[in-house]
């Protein structure tokens, strides 16, 4: 608020508070006043008639050609009292102008009071929608410098919101380089590993053309065969979310039908499932579109889909689905120990492997820790949300919600 304004508002309140004392000051000033002259006439008219009792016949006609009222009683102390006559009969003219000016005042006061708070409220209403449409152009990011006008508590208010919204901007572009960084970070890390992954592929593509002499020598090839199919895997998920973080991922959006999403998703894991001794069931419920793109869909729940094979050895995978009016509904559970309860929170960090991975066994997160994560990036990019739990009968369980667009 302006310096000239608050001083208009300020000028307003002052003049309405004096006019009102004002009018009220007079109209006390003038009852006083009409005392006094009725008390000085009462003196003079017993005086007279105290000395001259038949004088009461002219004093009370002369009062009443002045004041035209009428006179009965005899006279005692309050003689105009006794001759029927009041305090305004001998102020009805100067009674009668100066409430005429008190209510004048008065409602002076009253008007120019209403329009200093209706223009002061006005002000402020503006000033507010101002600070309002500030704010949707900084949700927008279109908001351009704020410069507070004058002095007030606008003026402190607005300095205050520039304040935290260029305080905001900063953190958000330091959050957006800080993620670019992340993203460039990991594409280089992915192409650094894709070096060593192509010699160790040569190495052990020359090792598998030698005789093998011993069956130890067969086993330990074949585990550097599953480590480097680890890595290349490793190597590729690293380069997904480098492309995602850094927003270079684009999918293909088109309707595609859920059980063929789950279906091709199994079938590009059934080596896996036949090598686990795992089957999977995932029953037919009609047909069910959803606006996703296949082929990263199928890759998140091909994720899923392994994480519970993993754990679930030699028992089943099972799929179900079901769509409402908002989104559509993927459910993936196995018949294992299911999630560890502290590592629930965090399953979906990346590289997070739960508090007892080192220590061997079927624990949940004892992978790498990229293949959720992903998942949940790639879901996310298409509008939906997935979460983890465990069965009230045993057994984790994948809930996947694809919202319509």
């Amino acid at each position: 608020m302006s310096g000239r304004k608050n001083l208009v508002i300020i000028f307003g309140f002052a003049a309405a508070v004096s006019l009102i004392s004002s009018a009220v000051t007079a109209m006390l000033v003038s009852c006083h006043y009409s005392r006094i002259q009725f008390d000085l006439v009462n003196v003079i008219c017993g005086e007279v008639l105290e000395q001259e009792p038949e004088m009461k016949n002219i004093v009370s006609a002369a009062l009443k050609e002045y004041t035209s009222g009428n006179a009965d009683g005899v006279a005692v102390k309050d003689v105009l009292s006794v001759l029927g006559y009041r305090i305004s009969d001998f102020s009805d003219s100067a009674i009668t102008y100066h409430i005429g000016l008190a209510i004048t005042g008065f409602i002076t006061g009253i008007l120019l009071f209403a329009v200093t708070f209706v223009f002061r409220n006005k002000t402020e209403e503006k000033r507010i929608e101002g600070l309002s449409d500030y704010l949707e152009q900084v949700n927008i990011g279109k908001a351009a410098v704020l410069s507070a006008s004058g002095e007030g508590i606008f003026s402190k208010l607005e300095d205050e919101i520039y304040k935290t919204v260029t305080f905001l901007y900063q953190t958000r572009d330091a959050a957006v380089q800080a993620k670019n960084d992340f993203a460039e970070n990991l594409s280089n890390i992915a192409h650094q590993i894709k070096t060593p992954i192509t010699a160790i592929s040569l190495l052990l593509q020359t090792l598998s053309e030698m005789p093998m002499k011993t069956e130890y020598e067969k086993d330990k090839v074949e585990q550097i065969k599953k480590q480097l199919i680890r890595l290349a895997h490793l190597e590729e998920s690293l380069l997904v979310l480098s492309r995602l973080d850094a927003g270079a991922l684009v999918f293909q959006k088109e309707d595609v039908d859920v059980f063929t999403v789950l279906v091709l998703a199994a079938d590009n894991l059934q080596e896996l499932f036949v090598d686990s001794g795992t089957s999977i069931d995932i029953p037919e419920l009609g047909e069910m579109a959803v606006t996703a793109d296949l082929d990263w869909t199928m890759e998140a729940i091909m994720n899923v889909m392994k994480n519970c094979m993993e754990h679930n050895t030699g028992g089943t995978v099972h799929c179900s689905y079901e769509q409402n009016l908002l989104y559509t509904e993927i459910l993936i559970w196995d018949e294992g120990d299911g999630f560890a309860k502290e590592d629930i929170p965090y399953l979906f960090k990346r590289f997070y492997r739960g508090q007892n991975a080192s220590a061997g066994g079927n624990i949940r997160s004892s992978g790498i820790g990229i293949g959720l994560a992903l998942s949940k990036e790639i879901i996310e990019h298409q509008n939906g949300t997935i979460r983890a739990k465990n069965q009230p009968n045993g057994g984790a369980c994948f809930e996947i919600r694809l919202y319509k667009q």
